[in-house]
């Protein structure tokens, strides 16, 4: 009899703190995952796909969904290297067929396409589980990216559970919001700024949000902690 469902399980890599053994202990014969060191736009070398299905095959698992293979901001908008990158894709899906790997995921979104604002948020059982609280995102829209016309965007509950929420913060806990946001997966660091963030929306003019993004009322100031970190305090 054919399988008709399979379970699996979200994971991010070595550096996510979920073990393969651990999801496997969990009954899942499988995983979904990608390559996240690999910047977008660079095509997969077949060597570290082959590798990465030979690591989750020897904890007793299957690769058989890559969530997911990014597309790049360049293709988005198609300026810049998008011919180069959307070859550097075509070859990364041939690479993954010739692997084995038949499903690939992948998000088609402007600017950030994936946002959670707790990756280890502790449930009551003691387990982790990711999390989007409004009002936290709403204290990073607010405050530390400071985009224009945010408010309306907000409800003012919201609003104001995120004004109370980042005055509570002191400077690293608004500093590990901001990277956490900016970085999108446990584990992964894309090294995006928020100044780099603030120039992201221009890139399409078309939109309706443009309009609110492009011109930012204010900006906390950001003092460089690392090549791949910033902080963020009052102005």
């Amino acid at each position: 009899m054919n399988q008709l469902m399979q379970e699996a399980m979200r994971w991010f890599g070595p550096a996510d703190s979920v073990t393969l053994a651990a999801i496997r202990q969990t009954g899942a014969t499988a995983v979904f995952t990608s390559l996240h060191q690999i910047p977008y736009g660079e095509a997969w070398p077949a060597e570290l796909i082959a590798s990465r299905r030979d690591e989750i095959a020897a904890a007793g698992l299957g690769w058989t969904v890559v969530e997911s293979v990014p597309v790049s901001e360049a293709i988005k908008t198609r300026t810049g290297d998008f011919e180069r990158h959307l070859e550097n894709y075509r070859f990364t899906l041939q690479r993954l067929g010739a692997a084995g790997i038949h499903v690939v995921v992948y998000n088609f979104m402007p600017v950030l396409d994936w946002v959670r604002t707790d990756l280890r948020h502790r449930l009551p059982d003691g387990t982790e589980a990711l999390l989007y609280d409004p009002a936290k995102f709403a204290a990073f829209d607010l405050f530390a990216l400071a985009r224009r016309g945010a408010e309306a965007d907000h409800a003012p509950a919201v609003r104001a559970a995120a004004k109370i929420y980042w005055n509570a913060l002191d400077t690293a806990a608004r500093d590990a919001l901001v990277r956490q946001t900016l970085d999108l997966f446990p584990g992964v660091r894309l090294g995006l700024t928020l100044d780099g963030l603030r120039t992201m929306p221009a890139r399409y003019p078309a939109t309706d949000a443009y309009r609110r993004w492009a011109k930012p009322r204010r900006r906390w100031k950001a003092r460089s902690t690392s090549a791949a970190s910033s902080v963020c305090t009052l102005p």
